[in-house]
C-alpha cells in the first residue's frame, strides 16, 4: 500500500461518526428502539466532517410496510408526501435506478428554487432508499439523506416505523443548531404527511384488521 492510501485512510478513520444508535428518537418507545437499533447503526450511521452536522428522525406509521414502502420508493413523486415539493421531473428516458436523478422545484417561502438529486440506493426487499443533492439552487451543499422502512408485530397487531437521517454542510452564516433545526422540520413534516398518507391507503386498501 502506498503512503498516500496509508494517510487517507488514517484521517478517515479519525472522522468522527455519528452515534444516532445511542440516542432514543422523541416519537418511538424503548422497545420499538431496541428491535430496529440494529438497522440504525447498519444503515444510518455517516461520518461527519467539520462543518457538517447529521439528524435521525423517526415516524411511526398504523399501516404495513408494504403500503409505506409503496410511496417512498417512488423517487419520481417526491412530491406525493414531501410538502416543500412543488413539481418533480426526471427525462424521457427515466429509469428508477440508483444513478438516476430528478429536478425538483421547491414551493415560494423557503429559501431554496430547484434541487438536482441523485438516487442513491434502492433495496425494494429491505426497503431501504438514500439520495444525494447534487446541485441546485439552494443552501443545503453535500446533503446525503437515506430512508428505512421496518415493520414490527406485537399480539397480532402489525405497524410500521420509518427511519429517516441526513448529512448536510452547515451553511457560511449559521450554526449547526440552525441548520440542524430547519432540516429536522422539514423532514418531520414529510414523514408525519407520509404517515397521514399510508395510513389512508391502508383504510382504503384490503382493510388488514390486525393493523394498528
Amino acid at each position: 500500500m502506498e503512503k498516500g492510501q496509508i494517510s487517507s485512510t488514517t484521517e478517515e478513520d479519525q472522522t468522527p461518526t455519528t452515534t444516532h444508535h445511542l440516542t432514543l428518537p422523541p416519537s418511538l418507545t424503548q422497545d420499538e428502539f431496541t428491535e430496529i437499533n440494529h438497522f440504525i447503526s447498519e444503515f444510518h450511521t455517516y461520518r461527519v466532517n467539520s462543518g457538517q452536522c447529521s439528524s435521525l428522525l423517526a415516524q411511526r406509521v398504523h399501516a404495513p410496510r408494504d403500503v409505506v414502502w409503496s410511496v417512498v420508493r417512488q423517487f419520481d413523486k417526491p412530491q406525493t408526501y414531501k410538502h416543500f415539493i412543488k413539481s418533480c421531473t426526471v427525462g424521457e428516458d427515466f429509469d428508477m435506478t440508483p444513478g438516476c436523478t430528478r429536478e425538483v422545484n421547491v414551493i415560494s417561502g423557503l429559501p431554496a428554487e430547484t434541487s438536482t438529486e441523485r438516487l442513491d440506493v434502492l433495496d425494494d426487499d429491505r426497503c431501504v432508499t438514500g439520495f444525494s443533492i447534487t446541485g441546485g439552487e439552494h443552501r443545503l451543499r453535500n446533503y446525503k439523506s437515506l430512508t428505512t422502512v421496518h415493520e414490527l408485530e406485537r399480539d397480532g397487531r402489525i405497524w410500521t416505523v420509518v427511519l429517516e437521517s441526513y448529512v448536510v454542510d452547515v451553511p457560511e452564516g449559521n450554526t449547526e443548531e440552525d441548520t440542524r433545526l430547519f432540516a429536522d422540520t422539514v423532514v418531520r413534516l414529510n414523514l408525519q404527511k407520509l404517515a397521514s398518507l399510508a395510513e389512508g391507503l391502508a383504510r382504503d386498501g384490503d382493510g388488514r384488521s390486525q393493523v394498528i
